[in-house]
């Protein structure tokens, strides 16, 4: 316990980034896979590194923050989207979306994908977060790896798509090259779930596998950002395994979609 508080102490010295409200048991095996793929002896050792290696302490928070993700992933929460969610505001002015801890961005890229077979991305402004500058590197890029599309495809399949997916995208060396066009209105920024607050107001927002990673008073502050950020009939979906009922902050919302876990504002 005192080895993991003085690693959570370093990096926040180190990067401003404070790990204290995650979930004890996830941040410790991640802390311990990390020793492994190192091959490093101590905490001491990893430690040192945080006060003296900022390239390294990016890795360390990258393994830290959980970038598994994938284009459409749960199909069916994407046809609750499309069928059902988006409809209720698609004649509001402008769509505002924000994609919460949007790690490498495959979510984003299917939203936009979304709105553009239904006509709305032109009229859609999104916003794409995350604590880590790499992984939203990757996400501005929209390169990936050719090997992943093979399951992306299969959800967009399964999401019944109107294309195929490769005509999102171009082929080189290996790798996927998503169309610019895509994200012409995402602006991908640094923002921290467990100490910044709302920024804007939203008429959606995404924010999935995510609070699984916290412990529950940081899942009640940021249950409560997102109730503060989004308007009178919006939105939020969370991830499978995560659920509102259990918060004080879920009295601001209405449940849409057990199954998809789909929430709407009720003022």
């Amino acid at each position: 316990m005192k080895d993991i508080k003085k690693i959570i102490d370093a990096i926040r010295k180190s990067k401003g980034i404070d790990f204290s409200d995650y979930a004890f048991s996830s941040f410790k095996r991640r802390i311990n896979r990390f020793l492994e793929i190192k091959k490093m002896r101590s905490i001491d050792e990893l430690i040192g590194k945080i006060q003296t290696e900022g390239d390294f302490t990016d890795l360390l928070i990258k393994e830290i923050t959980v970038n598994v993700t994938e284009m459409f992933r749960d199909p069916s929460f994407w046809i609750v989207l499309r069928d059902t969610v988006i409809p209720q505001i698609a004649n509001n002015h402008a769509l505002n979306i924000w994609h919460a801890a949007c790690s490498t961005g495959e979510e984003v890229y299917s939203m936009a994908i979304l709105l553009k077979e239904i006509g709305l991305l032109k009229k859609s402004s999104i916003v794409a977060t995350d604590l880590n500058n790499n992984v939203l590197d990757i996400a501005t890029r929209g390169l990936y790896s050719i090997r992943s599309q093979e399951l992306n495809s299969k959800n967009y399949e399964v999401f019944s798509g109107k294309k195929n997916l490769s005509d999102y995208y171009t082929v080189h060396d290996g790798m996927v090259q998503y169309d610019k066009h895509l994200i012409s209105n995402v602006k991908f920024s640094c923002h921290n779930l467990a100490q910044d607050g709302p920024f804007g107001k939203f008429d959606l927002i995404i924010c999935r596998n995510v609070l699984i990673y916290f412990n529950f008073d940081l899942q009640e502050k940021v249950i409560f950002t997102f109730g503060q950020s989004l308007g009178k009939n919006a939105f939020l979906g969370i991830g499978s395994k995560e659920s509102l009922t259990w918060c004080k902050s879920s009295r601001m919302f209405e449940e849409v979609s057990v199954e998809e876990k789909i929430y709407r504002k009720l003022s």
